[in-house]
């Protein structure tokens, strides 16, 4: 299950989560965007109760963007323990983002 997040519930959904977290910075405009949102939406399901994913649209969440310094979306990280453990900028293949969904788990 994706949580979708904003700036008022990022500091609970993301930073306090006792699960490590995926979060996907994109946008409903951005095409890159729309070819990772299928394969995130496939990880949330595989890695059901060892991960949580999160959807972050850039646009109706600038303060969580402007935090963690997105320059470019699709921006996925993963977060343990409140900190920033991976980061993937850009469109890549499923098979690339889930094996370092799983180096950090």
């Amino acid at each position: 299950m994706e949580v979708t997040v904003n700036d008022g519930n990022f500091q609970q959904e993301v930073l306090e989560s006792e699960l490590p977290v995926l979060v996907d910075f994109w946008a409903p405009w951005c095409a890159p965007c729309n070819i990772v949102g299928p394969f995130v939406a496939e990880i949330a399901q595989e890695y059901e109760g060892k991960i949580k994913v999160c959807k972050v649209n850039v646009d109706e969440a600038p303060a969580a963007a402007n935090a963690y310094g997105i320059r470019g979306i699709p921006t996925l990280m993963i977060f343990k323990s409140g900190q920033v453990a991976d980061q993937i900028i850009g469109a890549v293949p499923k098979q690339q983002i889930t094996s370092r969904v799983d180096a950090a788990l």
